[in-house]
Formats: structure tokens, C-alpha cells, sequence
């Protein structure tokens, strides 16, 4: 895995091998990435990271200008890897909380520019997920939350819902507060 634009593009941070989750490919990371280009100016903005497994997903925004990246994930060997990543490149403003992230959405108090899920796909709370983060408050008014999701997840009903964009089996649903 390596970073596909940006800063930071053409790196390959060290990820934890004994993660069994199913990470962001460079493929689709770069595809999100080209259509947020169009939609957000990525610059400074805050970013909280849901489901963030190895944080691929948190540094790509990082590379990308973003001011401080909040990435949650509850395996503990992930976030041992990205505390490693956060040391090595020095990103001093890369916040890493070993937490359950459907709990952590009902109790953060912080608000954030853009939320990015990237749940397991077959996660019976998965089409929750977006009506949790657009009525609470972790969105600024104006924010975008983006939900990674398979084929067979449709979350087109819910209030916010701008589109749906497929890469291969990935899709990306775009909603904004």
C-alpha cells in the first residue's frame, strides 16, 4: 500500500500485518480522492476517520493538506501500527483512539469538517451509520460525511444523500450536514 497523491504520495508506511481488515485499495483511495478534488478544498480542513483499520485513509488526507486527522479503530494491533506511522513521519496533529467507533459517533463531543467510515461491510449497523453522524454532532454545518460501503448497501434515502460513486466493488456514498 502507498500513498497515491499528495505531500506524502509514493510512500509506503509500515502497516500492522496481523490486521485482518479489508483496507481502502490504492485504487480506491485515489478514485475518493479525485472526486473530493472537485467537491472540498481538503486544505486545513479537520477530518475524523471512522473504522480506520491501518489509517491509509487518514494519511492520504494528511498528504493532501488536511490540518489534524482523528482516526478511530478498536484492533489493538492497528492502532500500535499507526502510532508507529504517526512517530515515524512525525504528523504530530494524527489523533489515534482505540475505541468502537459506533460508540465513539454517539459520544464524541468534537465536531469535524469531513467524516470518512470505512465499517466492515457486513456490519448489521452499516446503514445506520450515516443518520448517526448527520443528525449528531460531529459535522460542522456544511460538512461532508463519506460512508465506503459493498454492492449490495444502499443509504440513497437518507437526508443529506448526494451521490454514489463505484470503483470496482468499492463504493463511496457522498452526504453533506
Amino acid at each position: 500500500m502507498r500513498i497515491t497523491g499528495g505531500a506524502y504520495k509514493g510512500r509506503r508506511p509500515k502497516v500492522a500485518k496481523s490486521f485482518k481488515g479489508r483496507p481502502t485499495t490504492d485504487f480506491g483511495r485515489e478514485s475518493l480522492f479525485n472526486l473530493l478534488r472537485s467537491r472540498v478544498d481538503l486544505e486545513g480542513l479537520t477530518v475524523l476517520e471512522l473504522f480506520a483499520g491501518t489509517g491509509m485513509v487518514g494519511l492520504e488526507f494528511f498528504s493532501r493538506g488536511c490540518a489534524s486527522v482523528v482516526s478511530v479503530e478498536k484492533d489493538v494491533a492497528a492502532v500500535r501500527g499507526m502510532y508507529g506511522v504517526a512517530r515515524a513521519w512525525e504528523l504530530e496533529t494524527w489523533q489515534i483512539v482505540r475505541a468502537d467507533a459506533l460508540g465513539f459517533i454517539k459520544k464524541s463531543l468534537t465536531q469535524f469538517d469531513l467524516v470518512f467510515a470505512d465499517p466492515p461491510y457486513d456490519l448489521p449497523e452499516l446503514t445506520q451509520i450515516p443518520a448517526l453522524v448527520l443528525e449528531g454532532a460531529l459535522l460542522v454545518p456544511g460538512g461532508w460525511f463519506i460512508l465506503e460501503h459493498g454492492e449490495r448497501t444502499d443509504v440513497s434515502q437518507v437526508l443529506g444523500f448526494k451521490e454514489t460513486r463505484k470503483y470496482g466493488h468499492v463504493h463511496f456514498s457522498l452526504f453533506q450536514k
